[in-house]
């Protein structure tokens, strides 16, 4: 077959078609290293793999508890917080490029990973301030918190294309199988850091105070100190590294030659040029035929990259969507707060791998059945699509379960009576008509909110209470879609009331929320066990809001001119309570308890399915993914190509980020829009798949050893065939 034959069909778009034999790159030079125990592994790569852990734990331990940050200590909406950390994310995942540029170019792998690693630690200590209660206002921590992630993503992103490939850098090629085993190892490293920092720093967050609440600070401090013990640790192995000078940024290259080659097309279009095979022919004036039939093998496989940023789109909502989801889930049977949820994915991971690899593959293969690598990717994006429906029906359940909210013009209303005798109450409007009627034992437990409509967005109602045969009448203001509790108590002789807003009365995070109603004479202090009292005035003072873990609280502290303890007895997922403390007894001062927002109902187990198919897709579509690309492009493009892949996780990010902040759709409906939008992406793939010719290993390398005497030069000569998807 003559490789310079016309072939019409629509294969011929990307195969390469000859190459010249270029200057090899130079080499840095042998230098000896000590090896583990006597084997062929260098030691230096034992303080990269610790490097690679230590700064994986500080990179998803901090980004495990953003999402919560953002909505409960910025005080940001659901999807504000969402965006933000898709576009934190997707920054992360664009910096790789300058990362890459800036070690191939000028100051080589060591130098890049050393300095940006200083301004990974710099970015952690800035987020950390912006989580401090007592640093300023909210101004001031969003602004810390925005420039502290932005340094984070440059630090993250930045090392990320280098860290390995240094590592790599410092295996001889004779010791080939070796290297192999190594990226295994790093490939476990970056697991076992995002394990562990998942379960780990959720934990700082919520089981320790600071200054009265949720501990943020420490929660991002950890993994700062993590980055800073990776820096010291990969900089003690120092005099060990075999250290590779720049070699040129072949990125920079790679653009050139395809610009050159596009404008050069564009300003000889007529018909006096005879025509190219290929477009990027037309680059041959200027630049080396190997790196233009590089350039060939690469585009190939970018190709294929255009559907796959929606992947990625559904991949990242585990730790944005799924973990808002968790918040209104009832953690009982694992006792996991809602951002620990995400310990799943990488616990999943590390068991999928294995699994799919010595089991269902050789199943798969021994059935007969060619279950080629790009299957293997729609495979993976179709599982992606059910975990996704399978979130959609998680999330219309919570729906049903879930407490109603007031609407414009309505509100909720609950009567209290802290008087010792029952109480009528009557609630009328404007013009006298009864609105609401209800005989009210004392300390009755009201087992739902009434809800009152309005006329307009503020109003007053009227309300007379019978008690012992004496009408009390009094009015109240209120305002539409708040949530009030009218407490009742003695006055003498008579009765009196106060109208008490709820203004929070949503639990956070799927914590506890807690107030109480001090019926004695004298100010008491509760003690939750957090760094900061709750203090509740005397004589039916109210207190605020305090949100606490889940969990038994059979002895709370309390002080007043005695000391005495309550028992508050279980404190489920997402309840929100009210407790009288009361002295009618010769027992002395106790706990009434009354739970007017009910505990989630729906275990956190749900999501297990979801995460389940998410992770086994990912396992099919990730590391496949990265394989067949591998395969499929020559050396000389490997980095361009990791270059090419973190964007396409940047751009799924992007996607997120623009639906979450315009797409105004129910939660649910968010979730099955995104899963029909990968069913189509997933057919668009498949059809590019069926149509793809892949390159059988060595065509690209092997072509510069293949000499043909009537052509100067080196040939590829492909068959040119459809490969059944």
């Amino acid at each position: 077959m003559n490789p310079f034959q016309k072939n019409d069909s629509k294969e011929t778009l990307f195969l390469p078609v000859s190459t010249e034999e270029v200057p090899p790159r130079p080499s840095f030079p042998e230098k000896p290293s000590p090896k583990i125990c006597g084997s062929n592994y260098p030691l230096s790569i034992v303080f990269i793999v610790v490097n690679e852990f230590c700064e994986r734990f500080s990179y998803y331990g901090m980004k495990a508890v953003l999402t919560l940050y953002f909505l409960y200590f910025l005080h940001w909406s659901e999807n504000t917080s969402t965006s933000v950390y898709h576009a934190f994310s997707s920054l992360c995942y664009f910096t790789p490029i300058l990362g890459a540029a800036i070690a191939d170019s000028w100051l080589g792998k060591f130098k890049t990973i050393i300095y940006l690693s200083l301004v990974y630690v710099l970015g952690h200590v800035i987020k950390s301030m912006g989580a401090l209660p007592i640093l300023g206002g909210q101004m001031l921590h969003t602004v810390l918190s925005m420039v502290g992630l932005s340094l984070i993503a440059l630090g993250t992103g930045g090392i990320k294309p280098c860290v390995a490939a240094f590592g790599g850098d410092q295996f001889e090629e004779k010791h080939a199988e070796e290297r192999t085993r190594y990226f295994s190892v790093f490939y476990l490293s970056i697991n076992a850091g995002s394990l562990i920092s998942t379960f780990v720093t959720p934990m700082l967050r919520g089981d320790v105070q600071c200054f009265g609440k949720d501990c943020y600070a420490l929660a991002f401090g950890v993994p700062g100190l993590l980055m800073l013990i990776a820096l010291v640790v990969f900089a003690m192995g120092s005099k060990l590294y075999r250290k590779s000078p720049p070699e040129g940024n072949i990125l920079n290259q790679v653009v050139k030659c395809i610009w050159f080659a596009i404008s050069s097309r564009f300003k000889n279009h007529s018909g006096d040029n005879p025509k190219r095979e290929h477009w990027l022919d037309w680059a041959a004036e200027k630049y080396p035929k190997q790196l233009i039939m590089d350039v060939k093998a690469l585009t190939r496989v970018l190709f294929l990259y255009i559907p796959l940023p929606m992947f990625w789109a559904l991949l990242d909502q585990q730790g944005s969507r799924w973990t808002l989801q968790a918040t209104r889930m009832n953690g009982n049977l694992f006792v996991l707060q809602p951002d620990q949820i995400q310990v799943l994915s990488p616990f999943l991971i590390v068991i999928f791998i294995p699994l799919f690899d010595l089991v269902i593959y050789r199943l798969v293969s021994k059935c007969g059945i060619n279950f080629t690598s790009l299957r293997k990717m729609a495979v993976g994006m179709i599982l992606a699509c059910l975990g996704f429906a399978v979130a959609a029906a998680v999330e219309i359940k919570i729906n049903e379960m879930a407490t109603c909210q007031p609407n414009s013009q309505e509100i909720f209303l609950q009567v209290l009576n802290l008087a010792d005798d029952e109480i009528t109450v009557t609630v009328q409007g404007d013009k006298n008509n009864t609105l609401l009627a209800e005989s009210i034992k004392s300390f009755q437990n009201m087992p739902h909110y009434s809800k009152l409509h309005l006329k307009t967005k503020s109003q007053n109602f009227h309300f007379q209470l019978k008690y012992h045969n004496v009408s009390v009448y009094t009015e109240h203001s209120v305002e539409e879609k708040m949530w009030y509790t009218l407490i009742i108590r003695e006055d003498g002789e008579s009765i009196s009331s106060m109208m008490v807003k709820d203004e929070e009365n949503k639990t956070t995070d799927g914590m506890t929320a807690m107030r109480f109603v001090n019926t004695l004479h004298e100010e008491v202090n509760v003690s939750l066990g957090t760094d900061a009292s709750l203090i509740v005035d005397e004589d039916y003072g109210v207190s605020a809001y305090r949100t606490v873990q889940r969990g038994e609280y059979p002895v709370v502290h309390c002080r007043t001119k005695e000391d005495f303890s309550l028992n508050l007895g279980l404190l489920d997922f997402g309840a929100a309570y009210l407790f009288v403390i009361t002295n009618r007894t010769s027992q002395g001062p106790q706990a009434w308890k009354m739970e007017y927002i009910p505990a989630n109902k729906m275990s956190v187990a749900w999501q297990l399915p979801q995460y389940a198919l998410v992770t086994a897709g990912e396992v099919m579509f990730s590391v496949t993914g990265l394989e067949f690309s591998y395969s499929q492009a020559p050396s000389s493009m490997k980095s361009v190509l990791q270059a090419a892949w973190l964007l396409t996780v940047a751009v799924g990010n992007i996607i997120v980020l623009i639906v979450a902040q315009f797409s105004g759709l129910a939660q649910w409906a968010e979730f099955i829009l995104f899963s029909c939008l990968l069913l189509v992406v997933c057919l668009i793939f498949s059809i590019m798949g069926y149509y793809y010719v892949p390159l059988k290993p060595g065509d690209v390398q092997g072509s510069a050893d293949k000499q043909t005497p009537q052509i100067q030069g080196n040939m590829i000569n492909l068959e040119t065939k459809k490969t059944k998807f």
